[in-house]
Parts: structure tokens; C-alpha cells; sequence
């Protein structure tokens, strides 16, 4: 069985399955996936997110507000607290530092951060962290909060082995997306062979960044095979030790589900 550990199912195109969202889902049990983590970016946005995947099983989710998302309000420690404290919600995120684009402003993005990382600590939740072009300030805000405490993963990782590194140390999984297998990606790929077989996820940040064969399409948590796929070929296991190994860590990171 399969594990995306990282989706926005709210953002997917459903036409493909005449609109029907359960449609979709009969294609994800045919496909032998076994549970995904629905990821919110935008808390005004949560509410829908929630109902839609509401009394489905095999979906988690969690709450948080990305980097770059311009909200109608930010939210505070207490009502992240509240939020998080909903049973399925799983992990507070997706949160971070994302430096990519100009104009961003880091001391409004590590506010933000740091007000997740202490909700998942009053929580005793896991964290998602979005890191982009800024490694050290990440693991120096995650170090500075002791958010180790809690853990959790880096998402659709992007960086080298150092920061790879400094993300184990503090007890943070490594998250692989259809990224992996761009043919441009050998530092991360560095990455994905060095990383212990305890200490990795693979998600597919649908309804972004779908893997090759499929790069630059609509992504969709069914093409998750393809990054397991890749990961065993440049690690020498077999697929199905990939999906066994990066379930078993999900389910040991996200102890909630």
C-alpha cells in the first residue's frame, strides 16, 4: 500500500472525473493507496477543505497557513491550538519560509512560523515545514523554538545532504515529490540515497509538480507510483519495499492517524 504524505485535495481538477470527488476516490482505491494527508495552506480556505473530506477514512488532515499565502487574518497560537486540536487533524501546517520569489517579507514569514511551531508543541503534534531557498533560517528558527520536541517532516524537499542533515538531527522525516525524478535533480537525488530507510516520506504535492512521465500535467495523489517507482530504482529496492518503508515512517511520524 501506498502513503501520499503531502496533497491539496481541495485544489484538485475533478474533471477528468466528471466533477465527483468520490469518483476520484474509487480511482485512489484502485490504485492501492492506502491513506493521504490533506494539507491546508489558507485557514480561510480550511472550512470547505474539512467538509470535503469529511467521514473518509484514509484522508488526514492538517492546519496551518504557507508562507506566501496572504490570509484575511493571522492567525494566533490559540487558534491554531483549537484547530489543531480536531482529531483528524493530524500535523500544524504546511508552515515555513519560502525566499523563491521577490518581494517576500521574512520577519512576517518567521512570525508566522514560530507561532506554528509553538502550537505544535502545546499540541504535541507534528509539524510540515515548507522550506524554499532558505535552509539556515529554517533549521535556525527550528532549533531556536527545540521544535525536535515534536518533529515532524520537510515537504517536497529541494536542498542538499547538509541540510538534509540538519532536518534529521532535529528529528524531522524527508519528504520526496515528483521532483526527484527531474533529470536536473542530482543534488537531490544525492539526497534520496543517503536518506536512512526510516527517516523518508514520498508525496506528490498534487495538484502540483507531477513526476516525469508526466511533468507539467495536473498532478493527482494516483501518480505517487511513479515517485516510488524512481526511489527504488536509484536505492536497489523493490517498489514494494519503497511503499512499505515510507508508509511505516508516516504512520510512526503522524501518530494520530
Amino acid at each position: 500500500m501506498l502513503v501520499d504524505s503531502h496533497c491539496h485535495l481541495d485544489r484538485l481538477d475533478l474533471t477528468p472525473f466528471a466533477g465527483d470527488f468520490s469518483k476520484f476516490l474509487e480511482e485512489v482505491e484502485n490504485s492501492l493507496i492506502d491513506r493521504m494527508l490533506c494539507v491546508c495552506i489558507n485557514l480561510s480556505e480550511y472550512p470547505a477543505m474539512r467538509e470535503l473530506v469529511e467521514g473518509e477514512t484514509r484522508i488526514d488532515v492538517s492546519v496551518g497557513v504557507h508562507p506566501n499565502e496572504h490570509c484575511a487574518f493571522e492567525p494566533t497560537i490559540a487558534e491554531l491550538v483549537d484547530l489543531g486540536g480536531d482529531e483528524r487533524v493530524v500535523a500544524i501546517g504546511e508552515t515555513g519560509l519560502d525566499y523563491y520569489r521577490e518581494g517576500y517579507d521574512a520577519a512576517v514569514q518567521e512570525e508566522r512560523f514560530r507561532r506554528h511551531i509553538r502550537a505544535a508543541k502545546q499540541l504535541g503534534k507534528p509539524l510540515i515545514v515548507h522550506s524554499r531557498s532558505a535552509p539556515r533560517d529554517t533549521l535556525r528558527i527550528l532549533t531556536e523554538e527545540n521544535a525536535e520536541d515534536v518533529g515532524g517532516v520537510f515537504h517536497c524537499f529541494t536542498e542538499d545532504w547538509s541540510t538534509a542533515r540538519g532536518a534529521l538531527n532535529l528529528n524531522f522525516c524527508i519528504s520526496f515529490s515528483g521532483i526527484v525524478t527531474f533529470k536536473n535533480a542530482a543534488t537531490l537525488q544525492d539526497v534520496a540515497r543517503r536518506v536512512p530507510s526510516d527517516r523518508y516520506m514520498i508525496e506528490t504535492d498534487s495538484p502540483y509538480l507531477a513526476p516525469v512521465p508526466l511533468r507539467g500535467k495536473p498532478n493527482y495523489p494516483v501518480y505517487i507510483r511513479h515517485v516510488a517507482e524512481f526511489l527504488a530504482g536509484i536505492r536497489g529496492a523493490t517498489l514494494s519495499k519503497i511503499a512499505d518503508e515510507s508508509a511505516a515512517n508516516y504512520f510512526t511520524q503522524f501518530s494520530g492517524s
